[in-house]
């Protein structure tokens, strides 16, 4: 069995077996960005600068955890998902108002 078939889209696309230091890093950004992303178009409310400070140092360590998940199983591919359907859905409300103006 080669280990390489298992592996999911951004880790094959980075690499990640022939060079795993680099891959890994790129796909822990990847995740981060993503991540960020998310929560942004989701989930953020206006918070004070140092409750904003806590809640991306605790998604950093998270990432770091979905980082060594997102290897076989498809993380960073279910938050591309999840960034584009809360894309849908931000361009759709925002239609929606202006044409209640």
């Amino acid at each position: 069995m080669d280990i390489t078939e298992r592996l999911s889209f951004f880790p094959s696309l980075y690499n990640v077996i022939e060079y795993p230091k680099v891959g890994m890093w790129m796909l822990y950004i990847t995740i981060l960005l993503l991540s960020i992303l998310v929560y942004k178009l989701g989930f953020a409310k206006k918070l004070p600068i140092l409750k904003s400070l806590v809640i991306y140092l605790f998604l950093a360590f998270g990432c770091t955890v979905l980082t060594f998940l997102g290897i076989f199983l498809p993380v960073a591919e279910g938050l591309v998902v999840a960034a584009l359907i809360l894309i849908i859905y931000k361009v759709r409300l925002y239609q929606s108002k202006k044409e209640a103006k």
